[in-house]
């Protein structure tokens, strides 16, 4: 039996913040306390540390085939990068093939995480094609241990988008066997039309793809997701909201009663529209799916996080390399590939501009980036939690670590960073997952492949608005 005892450090939960020690035997929190007697284990100095639950991120997409390339990191590198920014458990996408079915998607991510992932692992299965044959499968899900789908309202004109009708009939399945809907919410219709026009006019520079997805098209699909899902009885979580007009529909639900869950990502609060309109060709690395914001949004979205109207703070990691895979839209702004790196900055971006500057607690840090990941993505209390029994998922995270982000030293396989230059305080001075060091001191020291898949449940959680 392995037993390793963090002494002296300050356990940081969703609850609450208190010195105490954590005993660990094997694989699981075994005591929490005081002055607890170590015996034979391993003792790891935690002084001026904050001892924190694994953090979770429930939105990533590892070796993901994207509009004619695939996503630069896999799952070697991209759990590197989830590592080295305190992460133990990712969610990741595992993408129907639009002539296969949902049980080969999870084979197919299987198979591209075995033997490769640092960090335990779990799937959402997004939906390409959503056939007779696809939506009498959705039941069949809870089996393989996925307990989410995702359905794009987005994307017209490409496998992903998904009419109405379809949508409104997969929620009524879902609702019926435990499953968990999850959408991009913008509308395919208008953005269609709008990138149409702008194309026309000869308008192609990186800044249209934010011009031709304003707020009011992630707004407009927001709430019909919303009204949907109430109409099918259906919990929903909306991904990645970007903007004041959506999160205001999720508020809206909430002083409903409605049963809707709600992510935002760190690039919505450390960019903004004006990188999107940077000189030449720079915008593209930018780009991502909503859109980034004017700065105004971010006051509503802090708001959104402090009361919870938005639960949980996911990465949306889709790394695209600037050269050879951004390149691609360099003389037409709808052909650049979605999506920025941020699975390793997330934790510290939300620290930085969230803790650090008054916006969030310590333990709302905790909530939003591992606590309520468990409880609505289907892993709590065996993760997102140091309690006893919980898997020995645990970052000591150092306030006072100082890191300036280059790409020569991010843990992932892409060209550029957008944090580029980006100074960070506080951030993980050694993470464990089921009680094995696999991140110390900037390196990572895990061993590939390690990772685990966990089986995931979901029964819908009450998530308590913080008026």
């Amino acid at each position: 039996m392995s037993r390793i005892l963090f002494s002296g450090g300050t356990v940081v939960t969703a609850d609450g913040s208190y010195l105490a020690d954590v005993l660990v035997e094997d694989d699981q929190v075994r005591a929490i306390g005081a002055n607890l007697g170590g015996g034979d284990a391993e003792v790891v100095d935690a002084s001026g540390k904050l001892v924190m639950p694994g953090f979770i991120d429930g939105h990533t997409h590892m070796a993901m085939p994207f509009g004619g390339t695939v996503s630069a990191d896999d799952w070697a590198s991209g759990t590197a990068a989830a590592v080295a920014g305190g992460t133990t458990t990712i969610v990741d996408f595992s993408l129907q093939d639009v002539d296969g079915n949902l049980s080969g998607a999870i084979d197919a991510w299987t198979q591209k995480a075995e033997g490769k992932a640092l960090i335990d692992y779990g799937f959402h299965v997004a939906i390409t094609n959503l056939t007779q044959e696809i939506k009498a499968e959705i039941p069949n899900l809870p089996e393989r241990g996925v307990s989410s789908i995702k359905i794009f309202m987005a994307y017209k004109g490409t496998p992903l988008y998904t009419e109405d009708d379809d949508l409104f009939e997969a929620m009524q399945i879902a609702r019926d066997a435990g499953v968990l809907v999850m959408v991009h919410a913008e509308n395919g219709d208008v953005i269609s039309k709008l990138q149409e026009q702008a194309l026309a006019r000869g308008d192609t520079a990186p800044r249209f793809h934010a011009l031709t997805r304003p707020p009011e098209v992630e707004a407009e699909a927001t709430n019909r997701a919303i009204q949907l899902a109430e109409i099918a009885g259906a919990p929903l979580l909306v991904v990645h909201v970007s903007c004041a007009a959506a999160l205001e529909e999720v508020h809206r639900a909430h002083e409903l009663g409605q049963n809707v869950y709600a992510e935002t990502c760190p690039q919505y609060f450390a960019f903004s529209y004006e990188d999107l309109a940077r000189e030449g060709f720079e915008g593209a690395k930018y780009v991502c799916s909503p859109p980034l914001r004017r700065e105004w949004n971010r006051e509503a979205l802090w708001r959104g996080l402090q009361i919870g109207d938005l639960q949980i703070f996911g990465s949306d990691h889709c790394a695209f390399n600037y050269e050879g895979q951004k390149e691609l839209g360099r003389d037409d702004f709808t052909l650049i590939p979605n999506g920025l790196p941020g699975a390793e900055e997330r934790a510290m971006t939300l620290w930085k501009l969230g803790v650090s500057e008054g916006h969030l607690s310590e333990n709302q840090f905790v909530s939003v980036l591992s606590t309520n990941q468990a409880k609505i993505h289907g892993m709590y209390p065996r993760k997102g939690a140091l309690i006893p029994g919980a898997d020995a998922d645990i970052v000591l995270w150092d306030p006072e670590l100082e890191i300036t982000a280059t790409v020569e030293n991010r843990h992932g396989n892409v060209d550029y960073t957008p944090y580029e230059g980006m100074t960070f305080t506080g951030g993980p001075a050694s993470v464990y997952v089921r009680g094995n060091l696999v991140y110390r001191d900037g390196e990572v020291v895990g061993e590939h492949g390690s990772g685990r898949f966990i089986e995931r449940s979901f029964e819908a959680p009450l998530m308590e608005a913080r008026m």
